[in-house]
Formats: structure tokens, C-alpha cells, sequence
């Protein structure tokens, strides 16, 4: 994405903004910690995913209510000790 800083797992901060090229955010989000969609509200998580940015999520699968509808869940599964296959799962009509 031309992001030239160091790029961490947000897992403790649970989101680490970063800036693109174009000066627009990136919101790298981690959800492991959060027990329930209410906590990841109140964390600010919401208004990250709703706010037209670009956004990855670990751990989507904890908060699914707060997804926006046109989310493109991406699947990374092991294939061996150093490949990994990528699926592409897109919102209907949106593929």
C-alpha cells in the first residue's frame, strides 16, 4: 500500500493508524482482545470501519455486526511451512 514505516500487529493498542502516500489513513485493526461487539464499539472500532478508509481486521469473526457491508474478507490458510493460499471472499454484487 506504500506504507514506509515499520507495520506491527495492533494486538495490545488495538488499532494502529498509518498514513498512505495519498496522505489518507489506514486502520490496521486487531480484534483477539475484544470480548463482544459493545466493547469494540466503545473502543472506537466502529467509527475506524465506518469512517470510508481502508481498513484490515484481524479477528473479524468477533465483531461481525460491525462490518460494513461492501468488507471484503480475505482468508490467508497454510499450504506448507512457507506458502500460504489467499481467498478472496467478496459482498455480493460487489465481485
Amino acid at each position: 500500500l506504500g506504507i514506509h514505516e515499520a507495520v506491527t500487529s495492533p494486538t495490545f493498542s488495538l488499532i494502529n493508524e498509518y498514513r498512505l502516500p495519498n496522505g489518507q489513513p489506514f486502520y490496521h485493526i486487531d480484534l483477539y482482545r475484544i470480548r463482544d461487539e459493545q466493547e469494540a464499539e466503545q473502543a472506537g472500532i466502529g467509527d475506524c470501519l465506518h469512517s470510508g478508509a481502508f481498513c484490515a481486521v484481524e479477528w473479524p469473526e468477533l465483531a461481525p455486526g460491525l462490518l460494513p457491508p461492501e468488507t471484503v474478507h480475505v482468508h490467508l490458510e497454510p499450504t506448507g511451512p512457507d506458502t500460504r493460499t489467499v481467498k478472496l471472499e467478496y459482498p455480493i454484487g460487489n465481485a
